[in-house]
């Protein structure tokens, strides 16, 4: 692939344009503005992170498993959150690097444009200045000319031909100066290109290693957190039903019998007197002749 530079492609047929220039300016800027996405970016989903990490933080405390082979789910969990919160760390850390970075080549850049601005400004002036001499001078020409041509031979034209030499030099003094202020702008546009070239190359391969970094950070951080849960699939494969079962059963058991089941008594029937013998109770006659009164002559509350 053949080499390609600034140098040797931002240049315009008009002396006074810095469309090539502007151009230039523009690319660097729209990569500040990328660096600037990408470190926004970074800092936000560091914050994503940290909040992730210290909810799940959070959540571990709150677990309360009673199952030995989960006991290990809970800080397991807890150092998934601190894994979290690491890299949250490291993800600021990265957007920092590129923060400053930013800000390096934004001064570096800062300098050189200051410079470019004023030659720029002075080659345009100084075009003006020239062109406006160079006017001036044609018109004096053509006035000699229509004075050289005038029937009237007799008419000095001595005053015009001492101006039209001084315009002459006037002119080509500018023409002079503006050749040199022409030649200080290529060789400084040059240098420009060639800085901005510079600055482009290392802020692409700096921006490249950066979204790298913080891809393998993301990549790490699946590998150590299925490194942590890989720990609770290994406590998981010694969970035993049955024995688990048996535990809890050992552990908490009431009793292997079941209550006796609830019988019928006869209220009439088993009853106990004041003395502790058995009395009993016979159901009452039905035929009412069998009672006595007060009134028979046999009544008596002592029987015999």
């Amino acid at each position: 692939m053949k080499n390609i530079h600034f140098k040797d492609f931002f240049w315009n047929s008009d002396l006074t344009s810095t469309t090539g220039y502007d151009g230039i300016i523009q690319y660097l800027n729209d990569g500040k503005r990328t660096c600037k996405e990408v470190e926004d970016f970074m800092k936000a989903r560091a914050s994503i992170e940290e909040k992730y990490a210290k909810d799940l933080l959070s959540l571990s405390k709150k677990m309360l498993l009673l199952c030995s082979e989960l006991d290990v789910y809970p800080a397991e969990t807890e150092q998934v959150s601190l894994s979290h919160l690491q890299l949250s760390q490291n993800m600021r850390e990265e957007a920092k690097k590129l923060e400053e970075f930013r800000e390096k080549q934004k001064e570096a850049r800062k300098k050189i444009e200051q410079q470019m601005d004023v030659l720029h400004k002075q080659k345009s002036t100084q075009y003006k200045k020239t062109m406006d001499s160079k006017k001036t001078y044609d018109q004096k020409c053509r006035d000699k000319e229509e004075a050289d041509q005038n029937v009237n031979r007799n008419t000095n034209t001595n005053n015009t031909k001492h101006m039209e030499k001084v315009l002459n030099k006037l002119y080509q003094q500018n023409v002079t100066t503006l050749g040199k202020i022409r030649d200080d702008w290529i060789k400084e546009h040059v240098k420009a290109c060639e800085m901005f070239e510079k600055q482009s190359v290392e802020r692409i391969n700096f921006l490249r290693n950066t979204v790298w970094t913080h891809l393998n950070q993301l990549s790490q951080q699946c590998v150590t957190s299925d490194e942590l849960y890989e720990e609770v699939r290994k406590s998981l494969e010694q969970c035993n039903i049955q024995e688990d079962i048996e535990h809890f059963v050992n552990l908490r058991q009431t009793g292997d019998k079941p209550p006796a089941p609830v019988v019928y008594e006869n209220f009439y029937i088993g009853q106990r007197s004041p003395t502790g013998a058995l009395s009993f109770r016979l159901p009452l006659p039905l035929n009412e002749s069998h009672y006595s009164t007060v009134q028979d002559a046999g009544y008596s509350v002592i029987q015999y």
